[in-house]
């Protein structure tokens, strides 16, 4: 996949098939759209291409509205939508300028000149352009006079997915793996760098690689105790994971801490890949590290379980 962030650099393509949207988290919902994407690629013998925006447009609109948090960073998007096998994605930096842009505008300046769209294949109810005034109806009454079809996706179809990125956020923020995964089409995972932790772990036998807390707005599942895979340079491990402020040694801030079963290796500094598979239990605080000690044991035992470990 050709990632281009110039709209200039965008090169002339035979028959672009188009579709537009932020595409957080590329759902099974996002996923129906691309499939009709690439699939009317193939059939004109043409190139699939997707039009993302970044920062989250919300981010740029409302900046002081902490509230929204994202399923992927700009890098995991890429990566998803190079893993679902799209030809072109355009990255059109979203400033409160462009978000003045009329759908007039967005049509001939991106999808005509800039794009020489032949399709446009959009979700049902997508809006478009300043104010969101950009409709199907808006697109196909123009669509003839600028030289490219509009194919929206059907409404039952989209209804039968059932699936939104805010459903999705509801899940993990109440540590609901298994809906989150469901409507992902995989697992949720978050990457970051191992750093200097304070060693509690070593002492009771169960060391932790403790991870940054990525920059915001990336979404972290509720606080608890999850098995996970780690993805370490390449390798998949079987780790579990702890979110939370660990209330037994007295902490205060939000950790992020994986323990990987039956690994030994030092690799602070390095980035971690965290597969989210299953909610264990909540935080909670015990009487001491022993009896703390005693239930990571048990947890060990849940994960290896979940994970197929023996």
């Amino acid at each position: 996949m050709e990632v281009i962030r110039d709209i200039a650099a965008f090169p002339h393509l035979s028959f672009p098939v188009v579709t537009s949207g932020t595409f957080d988290g590329v759902h099974i919902g996002h996923q129906k759209i691309l499939k009709r994407v690439i699939e009317r690629a193939k059939e004109k013998n043409g190139q699939s291409v997707v039009i993302t925006f970044w920062p989250h447009p919300r981010l740029v609109l409302f900046p002081d509205d902490n509230k929204l948090k994202l399923l992927s960073t700009i890098e995991e998007r890429i990566e998803q939508l190079e893993s679902f096998g799209i030809d072109y994605l355009l990255i059109i930096p979203f400033t409160k300028e462009f978000s003045r842009t009329s759908s007039r505008t967005f049509i001939t300046d991106i999808l005509v000149k800039a794009l020489n769209t032949k399709l446009l294949v959009i979700g049902y109810d997508h809006r478009f352009g300043k104010n969101r005034e950009g409709s199907f109806e808006n697109l196909k009454a123009r669509s003839q006079q600028y030289g490219f079809e509009v194919e929206e996706i059907p409404r039952q179809d989209i209804d039968d997915v059932g699936v939104s990125s805010t459903k999705i956020r509801k899940a993990l923020e109440n540590g609901d793996i298994e809906t989150a995964s469901l409507y992902l089409g995989r697992r949720y995972t978050i990457t970051s760098e191992v750093v200097e932790g304070d060693k509690i772990g070593r002492t009771i036998s169960y060391p932790t690689a403790n991870l940054a807390i990525p920059p915001a707005p990336k979404l972290i599942p509720a606080n608890g105790v999850y098995a996970v895979w780690a993805h370490v340079e390449g390798t998949r491990y079987p780790a579990m994971m702890n979110i939370g402020v660990r209330p037994t040694v007295s902490g205060k801030n939000l950790t992020l801490e994986v323990h990987i079963i039956d690994f030994g290796s030092d690799i602070y500094g390095k980035s971690i890949t965290v597969e989210f598979v299953e909610h264990l239990r909540n935080e909670k605080m015990f009487g001491g590290l022993e009896e703390l000690k005693s239930q990571l044991a048990r947890d060990e035992e849940d994960a290896r379980k979940v994970l197929h470990i023996v």
